[in-house]
């Protein structure tokens, strides 16, 4: 099964004002030239979003939200994998993870419907070096 693995820095965002408030966080920062590996929203509450972003380049991200006064929470480590979307793929990789001792505690994954997928490993801190080597191979 081909995938492959890398660290990488994740922040959490807490936002009011309702989901079109939020959104509009999220397209600024966007425009501002901030580019996602991934996303995940969670309700907060009636009129309040957490984001969890994935940035391509954290520190730029960092820099964006701070012109913006969009506060973060982070860096945080995490894991993502990508690769063929085989049956089996993502027990393939939980295997891996629990022969290496790495804990993940939490996960999201998508495949894009042509055949690949991708997959977010959050694992505790210090963990994502080990959680990489052990998926290189």
């Amino acid at each position: 099964m081909a995938f492959i693995a890398r660290k990488v820095e994740y922040f959490h965002a807490n936002l009011t004002g309702g989901s079109d408030n939020a959104y509009d966080s999220l397209t600024h920062i966007a425009s501002l030239g901030a580019n996602l590996l991934a996303l995940v929203t969670v309700p907060m509450g009636p009129d309040s979003i957490q984001f969890t972003l994935f940035a391509e380049n954290p520190r730029k991200l960092q820099s964006i939200a701070r012109d913006a006064k969009l506060a973060l929470d982070g860096p945080h480590e995490a894991v993502l994998v990508q690769g063929a979307d085989e049956l089996g793929a993502i027990a393939r990789v939980h295997v891996l993870l629990r022969e290496a001792g790495v804990d993940c505690y939490a996960s999201s994954g998508v495949t894009d419907g042509h055949g690949y997928f991708g997959y977010i490993l959050y694992v505790r801190p210090g963990d994502a070096d080990r959680a990489t080597k052990a998926l290189a191979g």
